[in-house]
């Protein structure tokens, strides 16, 4: 790798060379030379072949003086750098000094959490150049028999008991019955393995249940959610002793237990490494018997299911002061399982978040006295409470929030299609509308993308992956992209959206968007500081290494890995300068793309983004070194970009896992180009941005030569994805599959469908009574009903015709009509009166 130096090298001392000398001859010469540096050949291979090339480059009679002078000193440093015990004791030994001089100090937090998980697509994206045969072989995600039938069963069952308005206005829970149906159907046991009566789901089918229930109701995906992520189940599944996992596992998946995680607590948000509360190790009475254990005290809250939780899963740090364990004092972040009637636990009250009533409280405990053994894992797990917790995490974050957005958000594009064609103003359905149409492309857009997202990287959990940086990258943008699906669904109900009721079917899933904003790691935090932050490290192939190696204790074996990592990474940067300024050039089009068809354009400009990223991460590392965290504008500019690159292959893996569907090429190109263009803008915005202005303006000339060239999706392909989804089309299906569109009364969703099948039907119907009877004077009604009877009377339409589009009004009219209440049905409670100043005094 290291001849991409030379490469760029030549090519700086062969522009003189071309001005002084001419010939096509030096200028095959830079390309040859170019073309190494592309392919990324090693040191020794560019080394013989750039010999070969400059001999023959002599034999021709090309080179002379000064240039030729050049070319020469250049064929000897690459076979002198080829020795390694030179190079070594030139280069490596005294950069490897200085490199450790600057190098920040790694707590054991910050180890483990680079340590957790494992890296996946998102190290491909690293490289500049991503073997997408690394992708495109991952088997498609696939239900069992058992895991369909307990999606179209019980899923399906549960759907039917849910009725949103009365959950989350008239009762401010969930009905017992549907608690009980939760917890002896095995909702809460979706984790848990099947030997301690669990359902042991996979990941997909895990996210598959989720996104349905999130279809239906907030507050039910999101009670469902928490026992089957980051909490007991998962912890005593990987880390708990085999005692607690035969007391606990089956208890909690015959749903006799309820759990909950208290992680977040008010001193400490999302730096869960900075938690405050303490377990000291210590003396004391457990049932009647004096035994060495932990008094804990705390303060935790937003912890979901906590006031109907029977066991606490606990988060705190542990402190030895007296050395009863014999060990030292500070042990560290420890995780425990606290029964909720252990004397010193408060709990019980309520948190309100946002109008949705999903049990979420406080939680707080003074003095709690518990055994070692309550310990998750036994007094052994002492201290290893966080790398357990980023360990799991990885996974579960990739599941549940990405899930229940996107089943929520594939009940919005459904709703939406079916009420844009529907409803109508200025006597043309409003999905006809251009603006309504650019609308509702950016819904089916976002969407597909979501839901790509989250199957394939369920499909990747399942085999065998803990993607934690994409477990980041799909907590950010697929929440965020929720909350513009949201938004654009509820400016296109307009009046419908807004009003709550019993017949609102946006109201409360719009509410709730700002709820999966904030937790399991606020937005704001996730893109600033985790996406690229663990990504750059975590991810980069020489990074890592390098660091590694300079602090390895063994000095000599340090130096070695040093000198082979840092030699590879310099050769990686510039090769990825080559690649990106090609690539830049030529558009991609010589790039090589897995696929032939209209999608093959796509996978090159991927590949192209990946160089041209790769080589700004290492310029930006290089020039700013540790500062670069510091700057989170640029590393949340260069993790925009990492994530809209995984986020366009995952689309283009989805549309391969489905079969590749003809009808969804519109989708999948809006969904490529909206990710393109921002991954573009974003790069832009970093070297705007870039303090270094001199480094700033050799990255723009090298990534962006012909400037800006990627447009956002156009007006006509937006209204060609806008059209699958307002007609009952195949692709309609296909987008949104999955969710709870079952015809019932109650089911606003499958009532949409239905009306939106008769609209097409009827469609010809009403073209007729417009044409022959409204244009023709012949029928003057401004309402339908009016021109349904007038056309009747006119012959223009039959009885059974007039029937038909009489029941198609009413069913319209009864899904376009919004709730009203009699004034005292809005309140809670009486009001008190109010009190006068002078009362006050």
């Amino acid at each position: 790798m290291l001849g991409a130096i030379v490469s760029l090298i030549v090519v700086v001392a062969a522009a003189y060379a071309v001005t002084q000398i001419g010939g096509v001859i030096t200028l095959l010469f830079i390309a040859a030379v170019l073309f190494l540096a592309y392919r990324r050949l090693s040191l020794l291979a560019f080394s013989v072949t750039f010999t070969v090339l400059f001999a023959a480059y002599t034999l021709l009679g090309a080179p002379a003086g000064v240039w030729k002078g050049f070319l020469g000193v250049l064929v000897a440093a690459l076979w002198l750098l080829n020795v390694r015990p030179l190079r070594a004791g030139l280069i490596t030994r005294p950069f490897m000094r200085a490199y450790l001089r600057l190098l920040p100090a790694m707590s054991q937090t910050e180890k483990e959490a680079l340590e957790a998980g494992t890296v996946w697509w998102d190290g491909e994206l690293f490289t500049g150049a991503p073997k997408w045969e690394k992708l495109l072989a991952a088997k498609p995600p696939q239900l069992s028999a058992a895991e369909s039938a307990f999606l179209d069963g019980p899923c399906e069952e549960l759907c039917a008991m849910l009725d949103e308005w009365n959950i989350t206005h008239e009762r401010g829970d969930l009905p017992p019955q549907v608690w009980e149906f939760l917890k002896t159907r095995g909702f809460f046991a979706m984790i848990i393995p099947k030997k301690y009566g669990g359902l042991e789901f996979c990941a997909y089918a895990h996210s598959c249940v989720l996104a349905k229930i999130a279809s239906r109701s907030a507050t039910a995906s999101s009670t469902v959610a928490v026992p089957n992520s980051l909490g007991p189940a998962e912890l005593l599944n990987h880390y708990g002793t085999e005692e607690q996992k035969n007391y606990y596992l089956p208890r909690l998946a015959r749903g006799e237990e309820v759990p909950c995680f208290a992680l977040t607590g008010p001193r400490a948000g999302s730096d869960a490494s900075s938690i405050p509360d303490t377990g000291i190790v210590s003396r004391g009475l457990w049932q009647g018997r004096e035994v060495v254990g932990l008094k804990l005290n705390f303060s935790k809250r937003y912890i979901t299911l906590a006031p109907v939780a029977s066991v606490i899963g606990l988060a705190f740090r542990m402190f030895d002061p007296e050395r009863l364990l014999g060990g030292k004092t500070d042990i560290g972040i420890t995780c425990a399982l606290i029964p909720r009637n252990t004397p010193g636990v408060s709990i019980g009250r309520r948190h309100f978040p946002l109008n949705i009533p999903f049990q979420n409280g406080p939680i707080q405990g003074k003095d709690v006295f518990v055994p070692l053994d309550f310990i998750i894992g036994g007094a052994a797990m002492a201290g290893c409470g966080w790398r357990m917790l980023v360990e799991q995490l990885s996974v579960g974050r990739c599941i549940s929030l990405p899930s229940n957005t996107t089943g929520a958000a594939k009940a919005g594009v459904w709703a939406t299609g079916a009420y844009a064609r529907i409803r109508t103003q200025f006597n043309l359905p409003v999905g006809k509308f251009e603006g309504v149409e650019a609308v509702i492309a950016r819904m089916v857009g976002l969407t597909y993308t979501m839901d790509a997202a989250r199957s394939v990287t369920a499909g990747a959990i399942d085999g065998g992956e803990k993607p934690s940086v994409p477990s980041a990258m799909l907590k950010y943008h697929v929440t965020e992209m929720g909350r513009q699906v949201a938004n654009d669904a509820m400016d296109v109900h307009a009046g419908k959206g807004i009003c709550l009721g019993p017949r609102n079917y946006l109201g409360r899933g719009y509410q709730i968007v700002p709820v999966a904003i904030t937790v399991e790691g606020a937005n704001l935090l996730t893109r600033n500081l985790i996406i690229f932050g663990q990504g750059a490290v975590r991810c980069h192939p020489f990074v890592l290494r390098e660091m590694t190696a300079a602090r390895n204790p063994d000095r000599a074996a340090g130096v070695a890995a040093f000198d082979r990592a840092l030699f590879g990474h310099i050769g990686f940067t510039l090769s990825n300068a080559v690649r990106s300024f090609i690539m830049a050039l030529s558009h991609a089009r010589f790039t090589r793309a897995p696929v032939r068809g209209p999608t093959a354009r796509y996978y090159q400009h991927v590949v192209r983004f990946s160089a041209s990223f790769a080589f700004a991460v290492d310029v930006a590392m290089l020039a700013l070194g540790g500062y670069l965290k510091k700057k989170e504008g640029l590393s949340a500019r260069l993790g925009d970009v990492l994530s809209c690159m995984y986020l366009a292959s995952m689309v283009l893996k989805h549309h391969e896992n489905q079969g590749h569907p003809e009808e969804d090429l519109a989708i999948v190109e809006w969904a490529c180009r909206n990710l393109l263009y921002h991954a573009q803008e974003q790069l832009h915005g970093f070297l705007r941005n870039f303090p270094n202005r001199a480094l700033a303006a050799l990255m723009r000339a090298l990534i962006f030569p012909r400037g800006r060239v990627y447009s956002a999706p156009g007006d006509r392909l937006g209204r060609s994805v806008a059209a699958l989804v307002t007609s009952p089309t195949e692709a309609r299906e296909r987008l949104c599959q999955g969710i709870y569109w079952r015809l019932e009364p109650g089911n606003p969703l499958g009532l949409l469908q239905e009306a939106l099948l008769l609209a097409v039907q009827l469609e010809p119907l009403e073209k007729r009574i417009r044409v022959e009877g409204v244009k023709s004077g012949r029928i003057t009604a401004l309402d339908l009903p009016g021109r349904i009877q007038q056309a009747l009377a006119a012959g223009i339409v039959s009885e059974t015709e007039a029937a038909a589009l009489r029941d198609y009004d009413r069913k319209v009219m009864e899904l376009i009509n919004v709730d009203d209440f009699d004034p005292q049905a809005l309140g809670t409670q009486a009001q008190p009166a109010a009190r006068s100043s002078a009362h006050v005094a």
